[in-house]
């Protein structure tokens, strides 16, 4: 790092002041910064759409779970994708990735599940009566006038991770109504499993995982939450299962929504390719 500052000092001295006026004052990161990427999800690729947000709810037995719809702008319907928050919870960082990947051409339901139950942001157990509710989310989504697919994909992050595999092997929906799985750095163990469990395997869900998966994590990802991501893959695809792996150099855990103040161009890269590869993939679980 301090190489690097060294080398842009030297060139603000020796650069004639022409060549230094097309810098910004902040370089740099204004070369990279792209406001309309970060709160709309803008991009110059063809599948690039404006998007509409509103907020509704569902309920999960006696629960009522607020859900945030994001779609592309107008009346035709498009593929559905259910978006499962992690430990965060649905917050402003969070709902700005839902709304990037609805302006990849989607019809995305994200519950705030934490909501429903009163549960505090960034908890440490994890409450079973939580994957019923992303499972009444998944109904919810797929009766959606908006929804173009019969079938959804399931995309997450985190803890959402665990809670997505539940909700497509224990409860026995994968096939039926959910045609692929999509992940950011996912939690693949119980989250109330003890340490050894934590650092040295993964959940046995993963194990019965069947349908198409695509899972990212950066190289700089924790070494507990790593190992036990690259092992589950791994076994999957020695059992000939579907599942891809992209580790993506430079970043590590939350480079799809670290806030600008810490953020950085490779966590940029990470996300913009991220969100692009899941777009393409999902596309075609979807097709029908």
């Amino acid at each position: 790092m301090t190489s690097r500052w060294m080398l842009l000092c030297l060139l603000a001295v020796s650069l004639p002041a022409a060549a230094q006026e097309e810098f910004p004052a902040r370089f740099p990161a204004e070369q990279w910064w792209d406001d309309g990427w970060w709160e709309t999800g803008r991009l110059e690729v063809p599948e690039n759409h404006a998007v509409t947000t509103r907020w509704s709810a569902y309920a999960s037995g006696e629960v009522e779970v607020p859900v945030l719809i994001a779609r592309p702008e107008g009346g035709d319907r498009y593929p559905a994708v259910l978006f499962v928050h992690g430990r965060r919870g649905l917050d402003d960082l969070v709902q700005r990735h839902v709304r990037r990947l609805a302006a990849r051409g989607f019809v995305v339901a994200a519950p705030d599940v934490f909501s429903g139950r009163f549960i505090e942001k960034l908890p440490i157990e994890h409450d079973y009566a939580l994957e019923g509710d992303v499972e009444a989310g998944l109904d919810f989504l797929l009766a959606l006038p908006d929804a173009g697919t019969r079938k959804a994909c399931l995309y997450s992050h985190t803890r959402g991770g665990y809670m997505s595999l539940k909700v497509a092997v224990s409860r026995d929906r994968q096939h039926r109504d959910v045609a692929c799985y999509v992940s950011y750095y996912p939690h693949l163990q119980d989250p109330n499993a003890p340490e050894p469990m934590q650092v040295y395997r993964y959940a046995p869900e993963a194990d019965a995982l069947e349908i198409p998966a695509l899972i990212f994590i950066g190289e700089n990802e924790q070494y507990q939450r790593r190992r036990s991501i690259e092992t589950a893959v791994r076994a999957l695809q020695d059992k000939g299962r579907p599942v891809q792996l992209f580790i993506y150099p430079g970043v590590g855990r939350g480079f799809d929504f670290r806030p600008p103040a810490v953020r950085t161009f490779a966590d940029d890269l990470a996300a913009k390719d991220a969100v692009q590869r899941a777009a393409r993939f999902i596309r075609l679980q979807l097709r029908e």
